[in-house]
C-alpha cells in the first residue's frame, strides 16, 4: 500500500495540510520543514492522488497537446518526438493528453477546468480558432511550429527556411542545377517555409527557377513516391531533388529503384526531418534535422512558467536546423565544367 499524506505527517509530527502545503512549495511553509517532507515523500516513493490534488486546489493536472492532425501529413517519428519532449518535462507531475484538432468536434470541452494548460502544434492558420478560444479562456498556452498573427501568444518553432536553403545550397555546391523538389500539404505552413528557403537559394546562386520540377508529396510515403514518378517523367530530368520530409523521400528512393536507377549515381536525394531511419537507409539520406524533440520540451518549459505566472511575455523562439550529410547526394561539378 502507498504512503499518503496523513502517513508523512505522522512521522515527522505536522498536519496534513502542512505537508499537503510543503509539497506543493507554498510559501507559507518554512523551507526547513519543506525539506523533511520531501526526504520522506522521496523515501517511501510518495505518489499524489492527483483526483484529491485537483478537488482541493481547483486544478485538472491535465496537460493538452494538440495537433493540427495526427492522421494526414504527421509521420510517426514527428509524432513521439513531440511527445517525448512534453513528458520528458511534466514528467509525473501531470498528465498528458494527445488530441488532433480534425477528431475533435468543437471546444466545448477545453476549458480550465480539464486542462491547467495547452500546447499546440500547429502546422495550418486553420487552427487559429483553437488560439483564439483558448485565450478567451485565458488557459497559460505555448504555440510550435508556426507563427501567428494572433497577440499574446509564446511561439517556439524550427528555423525551416534556413534549413531548407542549406540542404539546396548543398546540392548546388556539389554541381547541381536542375533540383526537383517534392513540396508538402499546401496548407502546411512548413511547406511554404521550406519552399522559401528552397527558392532563396536558386535566387542567391542565380538558378531560374523552373515550376515544372516542383510536385506535392502531401509529406506521406506514397505522395513522396507518385512527386517522383511525376520528376522522372519530365521532358528534362531534374539530378537532383530535395524532399520536404523523410517519408516522402523514402517513398522517392523506392520510385528511383523501380526506375532502374541509383543513388546518388543517377540522381540525388535530400530529405528534410532526420527522421530515426534515415542513416539505416541505403544510402544513408542526407536530411536536415529538425530539433522537435527540443521544440516541444522549450514550448513545455514555458508553458509551465505561464501556469506558474512566472513568465507572462510573448515572444517567438527559433530553433537551429543542422544538415546532416550522408551519402545521397553526388558531387557532378566535373560534369559542369
Amino acid at each position: 500500500m502507498s504512503i499518503t499524506i496523513k502517513d508523512i505527517a505522522r512521522l515527522i509530527n505536522v498536519s496534513h495540510t502542512t505537508v499537503s502545503r510543503a509539497l506543493n512549495d507554498s510559501p507559507l511553509i518554512s523551507e526547513t520543514t519543506k525539506n523533511k517532507v520531501r526526504k520522506v515523500a522521496e523515501k517511501y516513493n510518495y505518489r499524489p492522488n492527483v483526483n484529491a490534488r485537483s478537488l482541493v486546489l481547483a486544478k485538472s493536472y491535465n496537460i493538452g497537446l494538440f495537433f493540427t492532425t495526427i492522421k494526414k501529413g504527421t509521420s510517426a517519428s514527428f509524432f513521439l518526438d513531440a511527445v517525448r519532449g512534453v513528458n520528458g518535462i511534466i514528467r509525473d507531475n501531470y498528465s498528458l493528453s494527445v488530441e488532433g484538432l480534425d477528431d475533435f468536434q468543437g471546444f466545448g470541452k477545453i476549458l480550465p477546468r480539464y486542462f491547467d494548460g495547452i500546447i499546440l502544434m500547429s502546422q495550418s492558420i486553420g487552427d487559429d480558432p483553437l488560439i483564439k478560444h483558448v485565450i478567451r479562456n485565458k488557459i497559460p498556452f505555448v504555440l510550435l511550429n508556426r507563427e501567428t498573427a494572433i497577440p499574446e501568444v509564446t511561439t517556439v518553432l524550427a528555423d525551416d527556411s534556413m534549413g531548407a536553403f542549406r540542404a539546396t545550397e548543398w546540392l548546388i555546391r556539389h554541381g547541381h542545377r536542375r533540383i526537383g523538389i517534392i513540396e508538402g500539404r499546401k496548407e502546411f505552413k512548413t511547406s511554404h517555409r521550406r519552399k522559401q528557403g528552397y527558392l532563396q537559394a536558386l535566387e542567391e546562386n542565380r538558378i531560374v527557377y523552373d515550376p515544372t520540377l516542383t510536385v506535392t508529396g502531401n509529406y506521406d510515403l506514397e505522395g513522396g513516391y507518385k512527386g517522383m514518378y511525376l520528376l522522372l517523367n519530365r521532358k528534362k530530368k531534374p539530378t537532383a531533388v530535395f524532399c520536404l520530409n523523410d517519408d516522402m523521400a523514402v517513398g522517392a528512393m523506392k520510385a528511383i529503384f523501380e526506375n532502374g536507377l541509383k543513388i546518388p549515381g543517377d540522381i540525388s536525394l535530400i530529405g528534410f526531418d532526420d527522421s530515426i531511419f534515415a542513416s539505416y537507409l541505403t544510402p544513408a539520406l542526407t536530411s536536415v534535422s529538425r530539433p522537435i524533440e527540443k521544440m516541444s520540451a522549450r514550448g513545455t518549459e514555458i508553458l509551465l512558467e505561464k501556469m506558474n505566472g512566472k513568465d507572462n511575455k510573448t515572444e517567438t523562439i527559433y530553433l537551429r536546423t543542422e544538415l546532416k550529410i550522408r551519402d545521397s547526394v553526388r558531387d557532378i561539378t566535373q560534369n559542369n565544367i
